[in-house]
């Protein structure tokens, strides 16, 4: 059985889990053999459930109506003493193709559904972006003065797509499971990417929390302590993954360089295995910041490093954050 929040706080420490998407082209059992064998700092799995992100370690249709198959899923997890950290399934629910759009939602809506069966108490999604303009085909992520011609496309936006979509998404899943996050991932190029953008959303209900992916913020030249510090127990879960910066390329094509992530030899940034940008004791103040102010359960591990390997750098990235959560010490304090 899933662990939920209040069990959590017994156990009295943040765990470090994987997303499995990296690995996709293994079967999930395979998956945690692997893990057990050659990570066992992880303990939790954040498993794909629809969106853009692929499913192969997820049947929905077969978990979501089969009470028999999901004990029978939930089974082959447990008895290797790990267990379901989070589902993801980002993607564009806002998106102005309807067909995307509609996928998206009803991903997100099975997603919710197949969590409170499975005693999941955190889902992990994008809060998408709509289009610029009526008739619009395409998303347009609104910019500020740095993009004139989109400067109040936001307002447009907040009014007629996100505000009506989220406040009903957030009293669906309350409706559904009243322990249950949205995780909102804040992430450039849709409506939710810094405090103030995930403030304005997570107005709409208690449901909506905050997925934090210090990665994201090291490119936008934000502070994630800050942020942590910013959000506090509207944080409910964490991606592990870095950055590393190349000075030189820096200087001359900054941070919106349209090739990443190659050639690798041109890029002023590329996502990196925890450590490789920030080293271990910043991630250990990272970490404690989580445990003293958030309602994070999990680190998960997001491998997204072009020039690693899975395998590689998912474990070097688990025992950076491993020992980091050691040195954090215990939540049970945490609101």
């Amino acid at each position: 059985m899933a662990v939920t929040h209040a069990d959590q706080k017994e156990l009295g420490k943040i765990h470090i889990g994987v997303v499995t998407e990296p690995l996709v082209s293994r079967p999930l059992v395979d998956v945690m053999d692997w893990l057990k064998r050659e990570v066992p700092d992880i303990t939790d799995l954040e498993i794909g459930t629809g969106g853009y992100g692929p499913t192969n370690h997820c049947d929905m249709r077969a978990l979501l109506h089969d009470a028999a198959a999901r004990k029978s899923w939930l089974h082959e997890i447990t008895v290797r003493g790990l267990r379901i950290g989070a589902l993801n399934v980002w993607g564009n629910p806002l998106h102005p193709d309807s067909q995307v759009a509609s996928k998206h939602d009803a991903d997100l809506r099975d997603t919710i559904r197949l969590a409170a069966a499975l005693g999941v108490d955190r889902v992990v999604a994008l809060a998408g972006c709509p289009a610029g303009a009526p008739g619009d085909q395409t998303p347009h992520f609104s910019g500020g003065g740095w993009l004139p011609y989109l400067e109040d496309v936001y307002r447009l936006q907040w009014e007629s797509r996100v505000e009506p979509y989220w406040s009903d998404v957030a009293d669906f899943a309350r409706r559904e499971d009243g322990e249950l996050l949205i995780c909102l991932e804040l992430h450039p190029g849709t409506v939710v990417y810094n405090v103030e953008t995930f403030n304005q959303l997570a107005g709409l209900g208690d449901a909506i929390a905050a997925n934090i992916d210090p990665s994201h913020f090291f490119w936008m030249g934000m502070d994630p302590n800050a942020v942590v510090a910013a959000l506090g127990s509207r944080i409910g879960h964490c991606h592990g993954k870095d950055v590393a910066f190349s000075a030189d390329n820096l200087a001359i094509n900054g941070l919106l360089d349209r090739r990443w992530p190659r050639p690798p030899a041109d890029m002023p940034w590329n996502f990196a295995v925890v450590g490789r940008g920030k080293d271990s004791q910043w991630w250990t103040r990272f970490v404690a910041g989580l445990a003293a102010h958030s309602r994070v359960q999990t680190i998960a591990v997001e491998h997204e490093d072009p020039f690693v390997s899975p395998e590689e750098g998912i474990a070097e990235a688990a025992a950076v954050l491993s020992t980091a959560a050691q040195k954090a010490g215990p939540i049970a304090s945490r609101s």
